[in-house]
């Protein structure tokens, strides 16, 4: 066993505070991971808060996470002493199931093991990445290719791989036609990805003040959401829509912008339950579908597609004793575009 430095929520109304956890030893498959960088991802917020269920105190955060291998297990053969690496939203499931068998360990029919906050096989609860060191299953580990920034680099492990996904399973490719509703920490991300892939891009945005960041990221239009006469120039233009925000649209306004046989992918999680009328549906083929994240394979594929384009994150790298900081600037959307902690200052 080691114990490591980390940074835990002690309760769910409690700001997060330095504090000690304890890692498991190397197994024969697992892999100890040196953290270099971890991401804030605004799940991780919802999460120590309560916001999506009740949890185990105390809690480190943390599904993004890049680093060096120090160690590994008697029987491992993908990853060696000295490689940079990755860990994102899982580090484990079933391995069993047709999900799993398919490489979709995302949709584990017995239920993927999350990076944190969730119960492990051996009955404790994991625990992630704002900590100095991790111990992972091979399986659940992933090549950080050295041509990427590493710390840009980090929230790919869950921004990049939440939307490269969609992006895969419903074939865009040159030419598609592709709008992203909303512009922050995985909406940029999104973008550049859509752009590498050859797509025709448009940033649906609730107000004007991204349209120049847009345009740096490759995207070929911008449309002001609140302008009727805009949104109304691009019905039934896209083949693919990809709703990053968590709150509640007014999906027949977006569905509307839907070419037949056209697809809205929603990865915003709000409170409330969607509102969709039938008849936004019906009469043109088109489809509401949900994606969330990656199976391993595909979040490898991810990172190499990225390393080939240039693609990383827009960040901002903080020392540990500003996460508190950082929560309250994510939640008022007052970062352009992550924060990525320095595991050194932890």
């Amino acid at each position: 066993m080691m114990d490591v430095a980390a940074y835990a929520a002690p309760s769910a109304s409690a700001p997060l505070e330095k504090s000690t956890i304890t890692r498991r030893d190397v197994g024969e498959h697992d892999v100890l991971i040196e953290i270099e960088f971890a991401g804030i991802c605004h799940s991780d917020i919802h999460t120590v808060r309560d916001e999506w269920g009740a949890q185990q105190y105390p809690l480190t955060p943390g599904h993004e996470i890049v680093g060096r291998v120090l160690e590994v297990g008697a029987g491992v053969d993908r990853h060696h002493v000295g490689d940079r690496v990755g860990v994102g939203c899982m580090v484990n499931s079933c391995q069993s199931c047709a999900a799993c068998d398919e490489g979709l360990e995302q949709y584990c029919l017995e239920g993927n093991i999350g990076t944190y906050g969730v119960v492990d096989k051996d009955g404790t609860i994991t625990q992630g990445g704002y900590s100095t060191h991790v111990v992972v299953d091979e399986r659940f580990v992933v090549r950080v290719p050295e041509a990427l920034d590493p710390a840009a680099a980090t929230p790919l492990l869950c921004a990049g791989i939440t939307l490269y996904s969609p992006l895969r399973h419903w074939g865009v490719t040159e030419g598609s036609k592709v709008a992203i509703i909303g512009m922050g920490g995985l909406g940029h991300v999104g973008v550049k990805l859509a752009v590498a892939m050859g797509a025709d891009v448009t940033v649906l945005s609730h107000s004007d003040k991204k349209r120049g960041d847009a345009a740096t990221f490759g995207a070929q239009h911008y449309v002001n959401t609140t302008d009727e006469d805009a949104m109304k120039a691009v019905a039934g233009a896209f083949d693919l829509i990809i709703n990053t925000v968590s709150v509640n649209l007014p999906m027949a306004d977006y569905l509307a912008l839907l070419r037949y046989d056209g697809t809205l992918v929603e990865l915003g999680a709000p409170t409330n339950p969607l509102e969709v009328p039938a008849f936004a549906l019906i009469p043109a083929r088109k489809s509401l579908a949900g994606s969330c994240i990656g199976g391993i394979a595909e979040t490898q594929e991810m990172l190499d597609f990225c390393a080939e384009h240039g693609i990383t994150a827009e960040i901002e790298q903080i020392e540990a004793s500003q996460i508190n900081e950082a929560y309250e600037r994510v939640v008022d959307s007052d970062v352009r575009y992550r924060f990525v902690i320095d595991a050194k200052t932890l």
